[in-house]
């Protein structure tokens, strides 16, 4: 399956993506509304708790993505075995990942939350709910790696399938097992975890079960390779690690910023688990056309076509500005109309105006900033990707430390730190794109 760089075809794969990032944006909007309800304690347990679960999605996400430059140049080369190897080889190397991930956090997180936190209460509840929560990590990792197979196929509108289910599935059981409604028991924390982990055996068994359904199995049988492959695994992970590495950086700094604003004050902290929520949703179709540029980057270098990468970078980034700039004025306009749907307490609300103000600008320098970093690993030089990363989270490491942890400033000062962040993204992974320097990278 090969692509071509027009903007029809940037969106005809873009926008599927974004409904399947958009689902699960409402699915924890679902979480964050529901549980604000109970109190700002769950609402805190709930965020801290998603910050780490988001970690491990990230080093999961590092895998399958490298997995998909993979699948996408093999995809450019019109290698269907190859292809069908690597995707079969991507299932050993998930489930091995996922159990060694599950493994580590049992025994890693009452160690990193009992020396972050200092209120007693909320570890005790953090540590019970995200013991719960961690068995969804497996059928998340499955996932991950199916849907690196449709976008890398220019199946991506097969996303939209499980998503939709899954968000149904979770929104109603977040209903029900929170508050104890149509019957179900009340949970209140726990419930939002199980309607969680519900959601994800759902959507993996969907995207699973439509491979066989639409007869891919055929095109790609996967079944004649179902063993593990040292040599497609050592190439695999030569792409993948530092991008796993790279997004244990970025959401590793995240879990670091989190940890300093709950020093601040348990408000603040309800409040930026908000902001958190409400960047996910403003951000979905940016990182639908990144994961689009990625993998039709990384198409086009596998025909030859090296020439036609800078346009259609190009073409994305102005897409992806155009989309950003209209929700970022409506969120600049009118904060607490946004802010008040997450939340009743007045004193949240209030907190969170001028840090979402923030945020909506910082937003515009983010959507140009992810599409180039994605850019970056389609070409396939994802060591850079790592030194690109290090670099950022470094700096936004110094930024945050100095002015939440050692000035304890105004929220929206801590939020400011997405300028910092994206802001060294754009100039670093841009810088490196546009000199041309990634040409002639074989994998």
């Amino acid at each position: 399956m090969q692509f071509t760089a027009t903007r029809r075809q940037i969106l005809k794969l873009a926008a599927p993506i974004s409904l399947s990032l958009l689902i699960p944006q409402i699915s924890f909007m679902a979480n964050a509304v529901f549980l604000g309800r109970l109190g700002q304690l769950e609402l805190v347990v709930n965020g801290l708790t998603s910050i780490y679960y988001l970690l491990l999605t990230y080093i999961g996400f590092g895998l399958s993505n490298g997995i998909m430059v993979l699948l996408s140049r093999r995809a450019g080369e019109s290698d269907e075995q190859g292809l069908s190897r690597t995707f079969t080889n991507g299932l050993f190397l998930s489930a091995m990942g996922s159990l060694l991930l599950m493994m580590l956090s049992f025994w890693f997180s009452p160690l990193l939350f009992g020396y972050t936190l200092k209120d007693e209460n909320i570890f005790f509840a953090t540590i019970d709910f995200l013991y719960l929560r961690i068995w969804g990590l497996p059928f998340l990792m499955f996932t991950q790696l199916i849907n690196a197979f449709y976008i890398a196929t220019n199946r991506s509108r097969l996303l939209i399938y499980g998503a939709v289910l899954a968000n149904l599935v979770n929104v109603g059981l977040d209903y029900g097992l929170i508050f104890g409604n149509w019957g179900l028991p009340r949970m209140g924390l726990k419930g939002a975890a199980v309607a969680s982990i519900s959601a994800e055996v759902i959507f993996c068994l969907v995207m699973y079960s439509l491979f066989f359904l639409k007869g891919l199995h055929r095109k790609y049988p996967i079944r004649r390779y179902l063993q593990f492959d040292t040599r497609i695994s050592a190439q695999t992970l030569k792409v993948a690690a530092p991008l796993i590495v790279q997004y244990v950086f970025s959401i590793g700094g995240w879990q670091i910023f989190y940890i300093y604003v709950e020093h601040l004050g348990v408000t603040q902290l309800a409040t930026s688990h908000i902001l958190r929520s409400v960047l996910g949703i403003v951000s979905i179709g940016t990182w639908a056309l990144a994961s689009t540029c990625n993998t039709m980057v990384s198409n086009i270098i596998g025909q030859g076509h090296t020439e036609k990468v800078i346009p259609l970078v190009k073409k994305i980034i102005g897409i992806s500005f155009s989309y950003t700039i209209f929700i970022s004025l409506f969120l600049f306009l009118f904060p607490k109309t946004f802010l008040g749907a997450y939340s009743s307490d007045t004193a949240v609300v209030a907190m969170g105006v001028n840090s979402l103000r923030v945020l909506a600008i910082s937003s515009l320098v983010m959507c140009m900033a992810t599409i180039c970093f994605n850019a970056v690993i389609g070409t396939g030089n994802t060591l850079i990707n790592l030194g690109i990363e290090v670099l950022c989270v470094c700096v936004y490491i110094v930024y945050i430390t100095i002015a939440v942890e050692r000035l304890r400033a105004s929220l929206h000062v801590a939020w400011a730190s997405e300028f910092v962040y994206w802001g060294c993204l754009l100039l670093t992974a841009g810088g490196y794109l546009f000199s041309g320097r990634w040409k002639g990278k074989t994998i």
